[in-house]
């Protein structure tokens, strides 16, 4: 296959895909909101989680987005050091995030800072917003897209703890945070901690929590007893489905972390909104494809 032709493919298959991330909720994410849903007890929010499945629903009948904030669009990106098309990679991914704009559709939510012009095509200076990972010896393209709402993801929140406060006082930011933001973010939430030493660093593994399975857990048993401690906690406070009450508020709560400082303990915050659009593509060298969050997925 000539290279510009293999570049059109792999732009043409990822906006395709971008496309299917703002109208085809994960497949974790739809299982857990059946399990929140049968579970459930009381009446308004049970007619909410119906009025959740029946939007997805809609959302794939209609072939439209199944939310009018399809956001900021961020990727994670882990990409082999022997994939072919890596030099031309971010072009591609900027291009991919133009044609899903006029294809998906998407709403324009690009805005030059400063200027206070919007693009109208959901690509600007450093947009979309990629996170790079270079992996040694691959000749394969992992590709995370976010789709980042102005109401969950964007807020996030961090801060740097003396050391005393310990993990109590990453628990107290958390729930400060969850008892005064979290209604707005569209629960039941997933909600993204990091834990390391600088405010960047925090910041940056929150938002990476985001991209993890729900119902995984962190590889520490400490910190994966501390997700499901919170998870209980953030329940007990019964924000319920769209903030109006119910018996759970999270699908769960996924803690990345890193080594630290010992003079310092950075934690920072990040909540996706029930209808959590992110997906996971896979690219072979030869652009053959397969996702692990939209299982049979043909673009």
């Amino acid at each position: 296959m000539e290279n510009q032709d293999a570049t059109k493919l792999l732009t043409g298959t990822i906006a395709k895909f971008i496309g299917l991330v703002g109208k085809r909720l994960p497949d974790d994410v739809t299982a857990k909101l059946k399990e929140l849903s049968d579970s459930e007890t009381m009446p308004m929010a049970k007619m909410i989680y119906q009025s959740m499945e029946k939007n997805q629903l809609a959302a794939e009948e209609l072939n439209r987005p199944s939310c009018q904030d399809t956001g900021l669009i961020q990727m994670f990106v882990r990409v082999g050091t022997k994939f072919p098309y890596i030099d031309e990679l971010k072009e591609i991914l900027k291009d991919s995030v133009f044609i899903a704009t006029q294809d998906a559709p998407l709403r324009h939510n690009t805005v030059e800072t400063f200027d206070e012009v919007n693009t109208g095509t959901n690509t600007g200076t450093d947009s979309p917003w990629l996170y790079w990972d270079i992996i040694p010896h691959s000749d394969k393209l992992e590709l995370d897209v976010y789709m980042a709402g102005g109401g969950c993801s964007l807020p996030g929140q961090g801060k740097t703890l003396m050391p005393g406060e310990g993990y109590e006082g990453v628990v107290k930011f958390v729930l400060d945070v969850m008892t005064s933001y979290g209604l707005n973010a569209c629960p039941p939430l997933l909600v993204g901690v990091g834990i390391g030493t600088s405010i960047d660093s925090a910041a940056f593994m929150a938002k990476k929590a985001l991209m993890r399975p729900v119902g995984s857990h962190n590889a520490n048993p400490k910190a994966a007893a501390l997700e499901d401690q919170m998870v209980a906690a953030i329940d007990s406070i019964g924000l319920g489905p769209q903030g109006l009450t119910g018996s759970k508020s999270v699908m769960g709560v996924n803690i990345v972390n890193s080594a630290r400082h010992p003079s310092v303990i950075s934690c920072a915050l990040n909540i996706g909104c029930w209808s959590h659009r992110r997906g996971t593509i896979i690219f072979n060298s030869d652009l053959s494809y397969q996702s692990s969050t939209h299982k049979g997925v043909a673009l």
